[in-house]
């Protein structure tokens, strides 16, 4: 049988490639419409009734774009629809929550230090905090603070700092910061899915039916649209924070998702108003690089340390397993001359992505890595460098299937 492990990150792979493909298909349409709508320009009548026009150059040819406020006179007979982009990201991001996470729970989304959870409870969680934080954005859009948007704005931004913190109190810390991207991408597509495509559809079928279209879906929908352009750049800043422990790893990782929200705002802030004509507001630059250097600040803050029983608890599992002496001692001899706190590598300055391999806990923590990258693969160490035997290799194998009794 071929090594579910392998196939697992066979699997993880082809879906990490397809959400990579689908989501710079969604994040390039929705900055490109952003940035059409608001640089059309308003300064004249239009004979067709359109509220804004642009001319645009491209690939050796000549746009004419004109943007209608609630609809044309009558139906296109060709009309295109920026849908799937979004449906496929999120469709592709939930399933590579559940390979990595859900099917990966004991490695990556527990910790039972920060919480003891059984793997069912930890799924559990993590899929209720999707569906509801849809749920609580949807209501508070359609309550009356929904018309008041720079209100609305800010008890938004306090829903995501609670759900930062949530998850940190939960979750491991990679997993907190993923769940958090993944709570605003859920919020990102349920607008797509349930507002803007809906109330879309309900301005066509007017239009079929010769009835006048009611603004108002127009108006609803720009709302939603807006608040996915505000959301999208610290979404992308999420779902890369699980290969960074300085981003994850830290005391305060819910205070620094939290600032990401806000340097998203100042980024998308600049962009908006250059593509609006209205200037081009640099002090937001400054703004974005004193919130990322507090980020670093923090990152460095006291990490989270697990007492000497909870760290022998976790570990016995593999170091107590067979053939652990023998991995040790190529881990040691072979991996920790990088893999330290304070690398003898020659050009290696600090531990490749934080991994220390200089303990029985690190081997412990790290085992699944080390046996994907440097047993199962020969991504470790690069080049070989270091000359790590094929029996080296088996022996990390053994070990490893010995541990989890693969």
């Amino acid at each position: 049988m071929y090594d579910l492990a392998a196939m697992g990150a066979w699997a993880e792979f082809a879906v990490r490639w397809l959400h990579v493909i689908t989501a710079i298909a969604w994040i390039g349409s929705s900055f490109y419409f952003i940035a059409l709508d608001l640089g059309l320009r308003r300064d004249r009548e239009f004979e067709t009734g359109a509220d804004g026009e642009e001319w645009q150059v491209h690939g050796g040819g000549f746009y004419h774009i004109q943007k209608y406020l609630v609809a044309p006179a009558a139906m296109p007979e060709h009309l295109t629809w920026f849908k799937w982009e979004s449906y496929w990201t999120w469709l592709s991001g939930a399933a590579l929550l559940v390979i990595v996470y859900w099917f990966g729970a004991e490695f990556y989304l527990i910790d039972p230090v920060t919480l003891d959870l059984a793997v069912w409870q930890a799924i559990g969680i993590s899929a209720a905090s999707l569906v509801v934080g849809w749920i609580v954005y949807d209501q508070l859009c359609k309550s009356p603070l929904g018309q008041h948007t720079t209100g609305l704005m800010v008890l938004l931004f306090g829903v995501l700092v609670a759900m930062a913190w949530f998850y940190t109190q939960v979750f491991s810390g990679r997993a907190a910061l993923l769940h958090l991207g993944a709570f605003t991408a859920t919020i990102m597509t349920g607008n797509v899915a349930h507002i803007i495509i809906p109330n879309q559809k309900i301005v066509v079928a007017d239009l079929k039916a010769g009835r006048t279209p009611d603004p108002k879906y127009g108006k609803i929908a720009k709302q939603r649209s807006t608040h996915n352009n505000y959301l999208t750049l610290p979404v992308i800043f999420l779902m890369l924070s699980n290969h960074y422990p300085l981003a994850f790893a830290s005391q305060w990782n819910w205070v620094i998702a939290s600032l990401v929200f806000l340097m998203g705002v100042t980024i998308r802030h600049y962009f908006n108003s250059m593509h609006a004509r209205k200037g081009k507001p640099t002090w937001t630059w400054a703004a974005t690089a004193i919130l990322f250097l507090l980020i670093m600040w923090l990152s460095t803050a006291p990490m989270f340390r697990d007492s000497p029983e909870e760290v022998a608890a976790k570990a016995a599992r593999f170091t107590e397993a067979e053939g652990y002496t023998q991995v040790a001692d190529i881990v040691m001899s072979r991996c920790s001359m990088c893999h330290a706190a304070e690398p003898v590598w020659s050009g290696v300055l600090w531990p490749p992505k934080g991994v220390k391999l200089e303990a029985e806990a690190d081997i412990a923590a790290h085992a699944r890595g080390i046996y994907l990258q440097a047993g199962l693969s020969h991504a470790m160490p690069p080049g070989n460098v270091t000359s790590v035997s094929e029996d080296d290799r088996a022996a990390i194998r053994d070990w490893f299937a010995a541990a989890t009794g693969g």
